[in-house]
């Protein structure tokens, strides 16, 4: 299936050059990208294809311009948008382009409904969970450097489930959107699922995730129907290959989900109170009928991530013996 089109036009050549070269590096944008310079050689292009999404700078703004049969029109705008172009959505020029991608993918999916399985270009989406019912056993750094390393092959989404995951102090980060608030469309039935995830992704490494919940309230009150609806969708509407779901213990139907995913890896400890629990782990899975998931399921003890400093923890983790560990179980 043929990609919906992402035209960014821009007078300001350096500008378009360097936000093209970090949207070319991006491996989960769902659309093709085309830049251009000149708004006649823009719509020369409309006239020829169909453009889902177009990026412009206000100053590039036209009469023909604004008569083209598009998808959605977005003003990139340099401190103040004219009160001619006030009926678009409008995203501030000079910020980041991660800020200015989340910003894109915000307005898209407010404005647009997607049809159901439109964003779909794979063949198949590996579904992994990183689970325990232990503490302490590296389970969070495992699956952040285990999603690091995949997404230099292909499109990767990493999902905390956990009701304290502790991101904010971990990245250094105050996130305006977090799963709480896609889990929130969830429960509303908004449309747009994937478009809205879309907006609110961070990116580590080539990684994307979705930042944690804040409040463990929103892990408790969705319903498994809800969970199963975003895996869904993932699955359905998103060019992810790869989504990792570093699993806790509170998630509604969690037995359900670890069921869906096509591998399961668990951290574990070898004293005797950690076989103790696990073997309680395991005994239930046989009382659940439950007993396949013990084939998915693959035991490994990851080293500690022992970290020089607080800053680039993600980043860290490539370098340490926990980056050595995962790529030798990689192989």
């Amino acid at each position: 299936m043929k990609r919906h089109i992402l035209a960014v036009c821009d007078l300001e050549k350096a500008y378009v050059y360097r936000l093209m070269e970090y949207l070319n590096q991006k491996k989960n944008i769902p659309f093709e990208l085309q830049v251009f310079t000149d708004p006649e050689q823009l719509l020369k292009f409309a006239g020829e294809h169909f453009i889902e999404i177009l990026l412009i700078s206000d100053r590039a703004v036209s009469g023909p311009i604004r008569g083209l049969s598009l998808g959605q029109m977005i003003i990139l705008n340099e401190g103040m948008c004219s009160p001619e172009l006030k009926e678009y959505p409008s995203i501030y020029k000079y910020q980041s382009s991660d800020v200015v991608l989340r910003e894109i993918m915000t307005c898209y999916g407010e404005e647009v409904e997607t049809a159901p399985g439109a964003l779909v270009y794979k063949s198949s989406m590996e579904l992994l969970a990183v689970y325990s019912p232990l503490g302490r056993v590296q389970k969070t750094s495992f699956a952040l450097t285990l999603g690091q390393l995949l997404a230099k092959e292909k499109p990767t989404l990493y999902l905390n489930l956990e009701e304290y995951s502790g991101f904010e102090g971990l990245f250094s980060v105050n996130y305006e959107k977090t799963l709480g608030d896609l889990l929130y469309f969830v429960r509303q039935s908004k449309p747009n699922l994937i478009s809205k995830l879309h907006g609110m992704v961070q990116t580590v490494n080539h990684l994307d995730y979705l930042p944690p919940v804040l409040s463990p309230q929103d892990i408790r009150d969705t319903a498994y129907d809800q969970w199963k609806e975003l895996l869904d969708a993932l699955e359905q509407q998103s060019i992810y290959e790869a989504v990792i779901l570093d699993m806790g213990g509170s998630v509604d139907g969690w037995l359900r989900i670890l069921e869906r995913c096509d591998r399961i890896y668990m951290p574990v400890r070898t004293d005797w109170v950690s076989r103790s629990k696990i073997q309680q782990f395991e005994n239930l899975l046989r009382l659940r009928d439950c007993e396949s998931l013990l084939e998915k399921i693959q035991s490994l003890q990851p080293p500690a991530a022992m970290l020089e400093e607080k800053e680039n923890y993600a980043e860290q983790l490539l370098w340490s013996e926990m980056g050595d560990f995962v790529r030798g179980f990689l192989v």
